[in-house]
């Protein structure tokens, strides 16, 4: 996914050099850049320590305990700040997204459970898929936008590690120069409601689309958890692309709203891994509004816009 960094992140335009921060070029070799980002400044999120850490000494991930048997794995060095969830029952797990691609993420989900592991995707941009090679079992959409992604891609990869994408170091064994978002098989294509049982719990697809035609939440009635994906993070929500579909986007997000009931907990997929439920019935209010002309635009480069409205903010193509 192409990258613009101040976004996602909640920040403003590059500053000046921080020693805190290392990228790395399109060479082989890390350098230190002349610039760096807010986002990368603004590490840690004090929202991380009111959870639970597990296995400290991972380098590139940070892995949270957020629910019983259920683990945020969190990609802090690259300006994603993507999160993959493991959602582990007595049988099996679903590992909710892959991420970057750029850690070993199967070394990770063995240290956390060893039971059989089935990866099922939010979306297959490429930031939410790069490891889904290194698993046997991958559940996807039936979509035309799924079945593409799933034959990888060089440029998306690469556009993620270009400079200003990274904070601190790439993991040793890491090649810049051969990275890539790899092919993967598809297992069993999934649909609107298809479900999981995990032994002791069991989760539910719920289709959403609009950020992306293969959009879908995850739902743990037992638990009250629901992971949202793209759908909801607490940064711009990318609402401007060719594949996404606004009106599709405006009835996704009210059915997910009909949940917060039963919801304790929203997962979404990027910067902070924990939200209370009302944020869904916020996020229905948030879009209508900017819809309905009611939210001043924040003009930004290339034709775009942020609509803020309130704590929900969306990146949209600007009103004409």
């Amino acid at each position: 996914m192409p990258k613009l960094k101040s976004l996602r992140g909640l920040c403003a335009p590059i500053s000046v050099l921080s020693v805190l921060c290392i990228f790395l070029s399109f060479s082989a070799a890390a350098q230190t850049s002349t610039y760096t980002q807010d986002w990368c400044k603004a590490l840690p999120r004090p929202e991380y320590k009111a959870l639970q850490r597990v296995l400290p000494n991972e380098t590139w991930f940070e892995v949270y305990k957020v629910a019983p048997a259920t683990f945020a794995i969190y990609e802090p060095h690259q300006s994603e700040e993507t999160i993959s969830y493991l959602i582990v029952g007595t049988k099996q797990a679903v590992l909710f997204d892959t991420g970057m691609g750029i850690g070993d993420l199967q070394k990770v989900v063995r240290q956390l459970t060893s039971r059989p592991v089935v990866v099922m995707n939010s979306h297959t941009h490429d930031d939410h898929v790069g490891d889904n090679w290194q698993f046997p079992f991958v559940f996807g959409m039936d979509t035309e936008f799924t079945k593409k992604n799933a034959k990888g891609s060089v440029e998306d990869a690469q556009a993620e590690i270009a400079s200003g994408e990274i904070c601190g170091d790439l993991p040793a064994k890491f090649d810049p120069k051969t990275y890539r978002t790899k092919p993967w098989h598809i297992s069993i294509w999934i649909h609107d409601g298809f479900k999981v049982n995990l032994g002791g719990r069991t989760v539910e697809v719920i289709a959403t689309p609009g950020h992306t035609p293969d959009a879908v939440s995850l739902i743990d009635r037992e638990n009250g958890l629901l992971f949202t994906g793209d759908t909801y993070y607490p940064a711009p929500i990318w609402l401007y692309r060719p594949e996404t579909d606004l009106d599709a986007y405006v009835a996704s997000v009210k059915k997910l709203a009909a949940l917060a009931p039963s919801v304790k907990l929203v997962l979404g997929a990027h910067n902070i891994p924990v939200a209370e439920p009302s944020v869904l019935a916020e996020l229905v209010t948030a879009i209508e509004n900017v819809r309905a002309g009611k939210i001043a635009a924040q003009p930004q480069s290339d034709g775009k816009a942020i609509y803020k409205a309130g704590k929900i903010s969306f990146l949209m193509k600007a009103a004409k």
